[in-house]
């Protein structure tokens, strides 16, 4: 990960934060996809995206209480505007939850034990075979692994705690490890802000969330970019290519699973089934 940029108030969820979102949202989002069925004023368009009197029409509410929204002036809405407002902008799952949680309308809870890791799910972690796993809180640190990730990854048990962490690693490995295939560079770094943007709407004015974000903007324009536009969709599978000294240069998809009842998520590596990557992931679990 490399570049530079910094974030839009990390870790702080306020009226200010909503309306950035709303904003974000409202300019992403072309005419021609939300007015199709409507009349246009054909008026020249100074700025990107939807008129605020426009998504206040598809919204069904007033355009001046829309624009007191928008500049941080109004009291944080009702779920039934909440809900108007997602469609009118088209909002996905993922974007309608964290516009929930930025207005206030889903309580946010203390950050979770991350050692709290339940005694069934450590079994799985140890039982999967020749599939590399290990498990990561909403700060994207990694609480437990396989054998298999510390030969695939790193050796996270030979690292400080602070520094088993997803994103902390691939800026160490300086992407002397895994890349990402043509066409979708930075997909890491866009899902990792997209985790932590979601996580410091549950947590708001969260101290380490907020350092976590300002150290990844330095280091990833990707990550900076992602963030400042409050990108909170989830990508489960992002494939990879890794050059592994032992083994050499394999692909593998990696997948993401919540973990039910925790803040936890499983992350897990695998091969398509008898290809060379697969064959050289056997090779890999019998060397260690």
């Amino acid at each position: 990960m490399a570049g530079s940029g910094s974030p839009c108030h990390p870790g702080l969820v306020s009226r200010d934060e909503l309306a950035d979102f709303l904003r974000r949202r409202r300019e992403a989002l072309r005419p021609e996809q939300a007015l199709a069925d409507r009349p246009r004023n054909p008026r020249f368009r100074r700025t990107p995206g939807l008129r605020r009197e426009e998504v206040a029409a598809l919204a069904g509410m007033s355009t001046s209480y829309y624009e007191r929204l928008e500049q941080a002036r109004a009291p944080h809405p009702s779920p039934q505007v909440l809900a108007s407002l997602g469609t009118a902008l088209r909002l996905t799952e993922s974007e309608r939850e964290h516009l929930a949680r930025l207005a206030g309308q889903t309580r946010p809870g203390p950050p979770r034990d991350h050692t709290a890791v339940p005694a069934d799910v450590h079994r799985l972690l140890h039982q999967l075979g020749r599939v590399p796993a290990y498990l990561v809180d909403e700060q994207e640190d990694v609480v437990a692994w396989n054998d298999l990730a510390a030969a695939l990854i790193v050796d996270f048990e030979q690292l400080p705690t602070d520094e088993r962490n997803t994103v902390r690693v691939a800026v160490r490995l300086g992407g002397t490890l895994c890349s990402s295939p043509p066409g979708t560079e930075g997909e890491f770094a866009r899902q990792s802000a997209a985790d932590l943007r979601r996580a410091s709407a549950r947590h708001p004015g969260h101290p380490v969330l907020a350092r976590l974000i300002g150290e990844f903007s330095g280091h990833s324009e990707d990550f900076a970019v992602a963030w400042r536009g409050h990108e909170v969709r989830s990508r489960p599978t992002v494939r990879k290519h890794l050059d592994h000294p032992t083994i050499g240069k394999i692909e593998l998809d990696r997948r993401m699973l919540s973990v039910p009842d925790t803040a936890l998520r499983l992350v897990l590596y695998t091969a398509d089934p008898g290809s060379p990557s697969a064959a050289a992931l056997e090779r890999l679990d019998r060397v260690f």
